[in-house]
């Protein structure tokens, strides 16, 4: 990193605090300058190439079964020395790096196979994701590596000597074993390592083709209509649902067109939860929602529930969206499925005057990114620095790299703050937090949607330093143009907090084990870190420190965030119910087997559970992605809502940016990832345990609109 971007950054300190200084800039800072600023392509000739992320045999594509190899030879040999270790706690860390060997791979693996744009590249990493998961489910049916952790376990004078995050990780090991089946006889056992190598082929198989596109006769569809789709010759391509388009009939098009089943992936998606029925009941579960809840804050599918009171206020929503569909088109004025999107953002804007090129100005990329750089100096100590990525580290020019710093470390005068800050830098001494890369910017190869990968989990080595988190951000943000930085939606600015959120958990927990670094918890957890940050992102105390005008300075008057803060809630229990049908199909997709079809089941639920009528021959739960990753979980959006939003209103509400309460979050709930029960760490956080009831009142009290509060701040 260059002194001219350190420099500015530690000159904060010379003026008193940090987050006093921030404030008053009148130019960017190193952070918000280096995201404003446009990418220049860099010759490099004279530099070597570092490989993917640093790993140098990933300079090329062969690199791939190289690492690959190389990690199975390691497990090989940590397999053989856990088996003749003693129980104890080397028994658990012998564990935990034989998954870090292989989670360093196939984690890596997992995010090249999606964004990289070589497809050589996607192929390669598609190959050891594929290698290094059928070895991972071989582990966890071997009898003798089973039985050395089990060894631990069963030896309670031992065990009960172990620290509470070791017992953990150990129990959390065993649970791996007994869900894959270790306890079978050897038939079985084979049994479950092919149903689980089956459901990788299936899983990939079902995530590929929820994205690509339909078609159909251009003569099919009214020429009018053209334009707004990708033409194949005599075809129309139809790959979204185009929920923001003004014309209706090109939303019914698309909607109609989009989801129209495809028996293939029909015939996939039922043999994937059959499949994963099959081996639940194989290895001693019920269902299959069963085994994915336990241990979880849900604790057993039959704990959750629809809330009347959010399906009472759904119907004024709905009553709303026809109301406006009426007014500007008479002639069809019937509720659909595909008018829910547009509706609810027309309202919205119609109501509050949301429209997103009066707010994109203040909301430039670098200022944003300047926003979180001190909301984290002042919540956590912690800062982000822009570092020059080397060559080939990165798989695109567009992608930057932060390096995470904690600034508490770094007392006494400013020569050595300044010393030991570019020290911490290059050296990786423990002021560094680990690093972010961040693909922000839209290319064609990339996913839809706004994600975050680990790639590296942290963990304590054996000299005593700590393996630094690395992690991936990408979202899909407009290119800065030659008059104007990138300018992010209101929208936008907020998904970006939220996948930052995910970032902070991975960099801020400070786990003895990487097994449950980071957002290696319990789904129902990992969210509420990410859904936390969206509430800072729509606090005016918040917004005020960086949303400013690009070309002025000038600041995002507060008006205009309360009228987007309010408009948030306007249709706020429509969708909410729409995440509620989700989830509860989702449940049911893994519960008790019925028998009738995946789509017989989606008409039912949506009739029970969110209002809005089935339209025939659609499929939309062959589009629904989530099964795949969040399979009999995605309740977990919700919960995580409702704890982030008991978070939110106890602790930071009064002060969102009070340090103290930023410090006793980041003990209480970020740095433990996974390593302690979910449930205990909400607990310590609110200090009392929240029961069913508690998450869906805190689901419902986010939807009362607080007009009192708008009017009064719209007329001042």
């Amino acid at each position: 990193i260059s002194v001219s971007k350190v420099l500015p950054l530690v000159c904060l300190f010379r003026h008193g605090t940090a987050a006093r200084a921030w404030r008053t800039l009148t130019t960017w800072s190193p952070v918000g300058a280096a995201f404003n600023a446009r990418v220049h392509r860099r010759l490099d000739i004279f530099h070597q190439n570092v490989g993917l992320f640093g790993v140098p045999e990933l300079s090329c594509v062969e690199g791939f079964e190289v690492v690959q190899d190389r990690a199975l030879q390691e497990t090989q040999q940590l397999v053989e020395e856990a088996c003749r270790c003693p129980p104890g706690v080397q028994t658990v860390e012998i564990f935990d790096k034989l998954s870090d060997s292989l989670c360093r791979v196939a984690d890596m693996a997992d995010f090249i196979k999606v964004a990289h744009p070589d497809p050589s590249y996607r192929e390669a990493a598609e190959r050891t994701c594929i290698n290094i998961g059928t070895m991972v489910e071989r582990l966890n049916t071997n009898v003798d590596l089973c039985k050395s952790l089990k060894d631990l376990l069963d030896n309670e004078e031992i065990f009960s000597k172990l620290d509470p995050e070791t017992r953990r990780v150990a129990e959390l090991f065993l649970f791996d074993f007994e869900i894959s089946g270790i306890h079978l006889d050897k038939k079985k056992r084979k049994e479950a390592v092919n149903l689980n190598v089956k459901l990788l082929d299936l899983s990939n198989q079902f995530l590929m083709s929820c994205h690509m596109p339909n078609r159909i006769e251009k003569r099919a569809l009214p020429e009018h209509i053209h334009q707004h789709f990708t033409k194949d010759g005599n075809y129309i391509q139809i790959g979204g649902l185009n929920a923001d388009a003004p014309d209706d009939l090109v939303r019914e098009v698309a909607y109609k067109v989009f989801l129209y089943p495809n028996e293939n992936v029909m015939h996939i998606l039922e043999e994937l939860l059959s499949c994963r029925d099959k081996l639940a009941r194989l290895v001693g579960y019920e269902s299959y929602a069963h085994r994915a809840l336990k241990g979880t804050m849900a604790k057993s599918p039959g704990r959750l529930y629809s809330s009347e009171i959010v399906s009472l206020l759904t119907e004024k929503d709905f009553e709303m969206m026809r109301e406006m569909k009426t007014k500007l088109n008479p002639r069809n004025p019937e509720l659909m499925p595909w008018d829910h999107p547009y509706f609810s953002g027309v309202i919205r804007a119609e109501r509050f005057n949301i429209e997103p090129s009066l707010y994109s100005p203040y909301f430039s990329l670098g200022a944003c990114m300047e926003g979180l750089n001190g909301l984290f100096t002042q919540l956590y100590g912690a800062s982000l620095l822009a570092e020059q990525p080397s060559v080939g580290e990165v798989w695109s020019e567009d992608v930057r790299k932060l390096v995470r710093s904690h600034l508490s470390n770094f007392i006494t005068n400013v020569t050595c703050q300044f010393a030991l800050f570019l020290q911490a830098v290059v050296h990786e001494t423990e002021g560094l937090l680990g690093y972010i890369y961040c693909d922000f910017f839209y290319r064609p190869d990339k996913p839809h949607q706004d994600c975050h990968f680990t790639i590296r989990g942290g963990r304590q080595l054996e000299d005593g330093q700590y393996q630094l988190p690395i992690v991936v951000l990408m979202l899909n943000l407009p290119h800065p143009t030659r008059s104007a930085p990138t300018l992010l939606s209101p929208g936008m600015m907020e998904n970006l907090f939220h996948e930052m959120g995910h970032a902070m958990h991975s960099m801020l927990g400070r786990t003895r084990y990487q097994h449950v670094t980071g957002t290696r918890c319990v789904t129902d957890f990992a969210e509420v870190p990410s859904i936390l940050m969206e509430y800072f992102a729509t606090d005016y105390r918040v917004i005020s420190q960086f949303a400013r005008h690009y070309q002025t300075g000038q600041p995002l008057p507060q008006s205009m965030v309360a009228r987007l803060c309010e408009s948030k809630k306007v249709c706020g229990a429509a969708d909410t119910q729409l995440q509620v049908f989700y989830a509860i199909m989702d449940q049911v997709y893994h519960g008790k087997p019925q028998n009738r079809s995946t789509t017989d089941i989606m008409i039912d639920m949506q009739k029970k559970y969110y209002g809005l009528p089935y339209v025939t021959n659609t499929a939309w739960q062959l589009r629904f992605s989530h099964l795949v990753g969040y399979g009999a979980k995605y309740y977990s959006y919700l919960m995580s809502r409702a704890v982030a939003s008991m978070v939110w209103k106890q602790c930071f509400y009064k002060d969102p940016l009070n340090r103290e309460t930023g410090e006793r979050y980041r003990r209480e709930m970020l740095a433990h990832g996974g390593g302690k029960e979910p449930m205990l760490m909400v607990e310590g956080m609110l200090q009392k345990r929240p029961s069913i009831e508690d998450f869906v009142n805190a689901l419902v009290s986010d939807l009362d609109p607080d007009f009192e509060t708008f009017i009064m701040d719209s007329e001042g």
